[in-house]
């Protein structure tokens, strides 16, 4: 009745739904998630001391124009 492609198309957009659900809970930096009979408690903390440090350390020290 259904083919491979509706399949592939519907496992692959749950798969999506899935990721960005998770990525928004990541963000939202709750400390605990209760979800039926799952309790999940994180330490949002750490979570932030990481989220602030600089990605780029040449950014980070006012050189944007790099070495040349």
């Amino acid at each position: 009745m259904f083919s491979e492609v509706f399949f592939t198309g519907l496992y692959s957009s749950f798969i999506g739904c899935l990721l960005a659900i998770g990525a928004q809970c990541y963000k939202s930096k709750c400390k605990e998630v209760k979800v039926c009979c799952i309790k999940i408690i994180r330490d949002v903390e750490g979570e932030e001391q990481l989220d602030q440090r600089p990605n780029n350390p040449i950014n980070s020290q006012g050189n944007s124009q790099g070495n040349l």
